[in-house]
C-alpha cells in the first residue's frame, strides 16, 4: 500500500523532472548565479543522479558515499543529461517496484569513510526526504536558473507565466 503511494508520486514527479530537463537549452548549461553555485549543467546532472540513489537507499541499510561511484557522462549537452536521467529513472523505478515494504521502517544511514552524513532514520523517511524532497528542492533551483537565463519554464503543477491562458 505504501509502495503504491510512493510509486504514484514517483511516476508523476519523474514526468515533471523530465519536463524541466527538456526545457534546458545548451546555451544555458554554463550559467551559474554566483561563484558558489553549480552551473546549470552540474545542477541538472545532479538532479539526474538523485535517481541513481534509489537502489542503494532501498536495498542497503548503510549507503557508503566513500565507496559510491557514478559516471555522470558528458554534461556539455543537455540531451546527454536527459539521456542519463532516463537511464537512472528506469533503474529507480525498478528499485521502487521491487522494494520490500517490510523494510520501509528499518533503520537506514549514510556514511562516508566511517563518518555519519545522514543520521540513522527509518528508510521511509529517507525516501521522502533524501530522495523525493531533495529532488524537488533542486528542481526549484533549476526553475530559477532557467528564468534567470531568459528561458521558458514548463508548468509542473499548473501553468507558468510562460503559458498562454
Amino acid at each position: 500500500m505504501i509502495k503504491q503511494a510512493l510509486l504514484g508520486e514517483f511516476l508523476h514527479e519523474a514526468e515533471n523532472t523530465r519536463k524541466i530537463l527538456k526545457a534546458i537549452p545548451d546555451s544555458a548549461l554554463d550559467w551559474k548565479p554566483s561563484e558558489k553555485n553549480w552551473t546549470t549543467a552540474q545542477l541538472a546532472s545532479h538532479i539526474a543522479e538523485v535517481y541513481n540513489w534509489y537502489e542503494p537507499t532501498f536495498n542497503q541499510d548503510t549507503f557508503d558515499m566513500g565507496k559510491y561511484e557514478y559516471d555522470k557522462g558528458d554534461i556539455s549537452k543537455a540531451e546527454n543529461i536527459l539521456t542519463k536521467f532516463e537511464e537512472n529513472v528506469a533503474k529507480a523505478q525498478h528499485a521502487l517496484e521491487n522494494s520490500d515494504e517490510a523494510t520501509y521502517f528499518n533503520e537506514w544511514k549514510m556514511e562516508m569513510h566511517g563518518n555519519v552524513l545522514f543520521p540513522p532514520s527509518p528508510r521511509i523517511q529517507v525516501v521522502r526526504g533524501f530522495l523525493y524532497n531533495h529532488l524537488y528542492h533542486h528542481r526549484g533551483e533549476l526553475v530559477v536558473y532557467l528564468r534567470s537565463t531568459g528561458n521558458k519554464v514548463p508548468g509542473l503543477y499548473g501553468p507558468t507565466a510562460d503559458d498562454k491562458m
